[in-house]
């Protein structure tokens, strides 16, 4: 009968440096891409932000940042596109990062 020990042969032969590598490459695997947006959603955001910020509603904004999708929900202070900012209550996110609106 071979006594094989698997991986754990392996590991010792492997430098700090290729374990961080493959830990990095492990976490890069789940990553999403940043969607490209099309001119007619971005004009559909656009509206859905005014609206907003016309009638004070509440408003559920979609925004990509570190490779994933969050959301955000709240009353929007401002739009800045010079800035490049939406402003809420508690936060501020990138305008470019901004993938859908909606109004609750």
């Amino acid at each position: 009968m071979i006594n094989d020990r698997g991986t754990k042969k392996w590991t010792s032969l492997m430098l700090p440096e290729h374990i961080e590598a493959l830990k990095k490459l492990r976490e890069e695997e789940g990553w999403k891409e940043k969607p490209i947006i099309d001119e007619h959603l971005i004009e559909e955001i656009n509206l859905t932000m005014q609206l907003a910020l016309k009638d004070d509603l509440t408003i559920e904004v979609e925004y990509f940042k570190d490779h994933d999708y969050h959301k955000i929900k709240g009353k929007l202070l401002g739009v800045d596109p010079l800035l490049n900012y939406v402003r809420f209550e508690d936060d501020e996110i990138p305008l470019d990062s901004v993938t859908g609106a909606r109004i609750d």
